[in-house]
């Protein structure tokens, strides 16, 4: 059991297994948290966090968080990233999706107020659905369909995000809220459905790279060591409202098919599909408010993260 006698700080992650948790869970270590790692492996997997094997500071447990949660350790921070995040994995899994948003994070909170630990929950831009304001600010109440194939995702952040400011201004619970942009690295799954690892893969093995539509929708790719670095400073932060966290560097789907293909020295040509219900057709964070508040900024090259994103990928295909 961990103690705060001991001294340094605990820390819980759910979705701990997941490619965001694991990441965030090893700088949490590296800034000498004890850490509590939970996940019930629905899209997470064990070698993000094999690593960790024997490391007194880290334990794991595998747990549903949308299921009530009993820790007997002092915590000081709890990190809600539980849930499926691609649009392949909450489609197929509507339903946990909806449930680790709104029970999961009700649970979480729940949690943190009985330990009187901060709380940050791992918020989306899919908040901001298919936007009709460009780039996104957080002041941006966005253009969803709740009824949608995505609304199972999108509803169930925008309600988690509902939540988590009810509880700090009910409850006084000291909460943050992240809204993540698209993030890459390792320890993504191959087929995850994703851009980043979908065209990597593709082109790794020759076949075509799918292009949805005709390539003009725009994405915005942070590297994750970037983005766990903004999160790690909004968690030591006095802010309570959404913080957007991601790379204002925007390019086309077109446009990043054709660097992929450049980088590795693939032949694969692109092989248009029909664009998906609800795809948004632009997304950008604009990130005035992580500057100011935080400090912060993306550090990491686009050539040189995608890079090592291909090297980790080398070895999966």
């Amino acid at each position: 059991m961990f103690s705060r006698a001991e001294g340094s700080p605990i820390s819980v992650v759910t979705g701990g297994a997941g490619f965001l948790g694991s990441h965030l869970t090893d700088r949490l270590l590296a800034e000498g948290h004890r850490v509590i790692g939970l996940d019930n492996f629905l899209t997470g997997s064990e070698q993000n966090i094999g690593h960790l094997a024997g490391n007194p500071k880290y334990r794991f447990i595998r747990q549903d968080v949308s299921n009530y949660i009993f820790l007997a350790d002092d915590v000081d921070f709890v990190f809600h990233f539980a849930s499926p995040a691609s649009p392949i994995d909450y489609l197929e899994h509507p339903i946990p999706t909806m449930k680790v948003g709104a029970l999961g994070t009700h649970n979480t909170l729940g949690l943190a107020k009985a330990k009187g630990a901060t709380f940050l929950l791992a918020s989306t831009s899919e908040c901001y659905g298919d936007p009709l304001v460009h780039p996104q600010t957080e002041d941006y109440w966005g253009n969803v369909n709740p009824i949608g194939p995505r609304g199972v995702y999108d509803e169930a952040k925008r309600f988690a995000e509902a939540m988590t400011m009810a509880y700090h201004r009910f409850h006084g619970l000291n909460t943050k809220i992240v809204r993540i942009f698209n993030t890459y690295g390792p320890r993504m799954r191959l087929r995850d459905g994703r851009v980043v690892p979908a065209f990597i893969g593709q082109a790794l093995t020759g076949e075509p790279l799918t292009v949805f539509g005709d390539g003009s929708q725009t994405r915005s790719f942070c590297f994750v060591s970037d983005l766990i670095d903004g999160i790690f400073r909004l968690s030591r932060s006095n802010f309570h409202e959404p913080v957007n966290i991601g790379n204002p560097r925007e390019m086309t789907i077109k446009q990043f098919g054709e660097h992929i293909l450049r980088i590795i020295g693939s032949n694969s040509q692109l092989d248009y599909r029909p664009l998906p219900v609800d795809d948004p057709k632009v997304r950008q964070p604009d990130i005035s408010r992580a500057r100011q508040v935080l400090g912060w900024e993306p550090k990491v090259e686009f050539e040189e993260g995608i890079r090592q994103t291909i090297d980790f990928f080398r070895s999966k295909v």
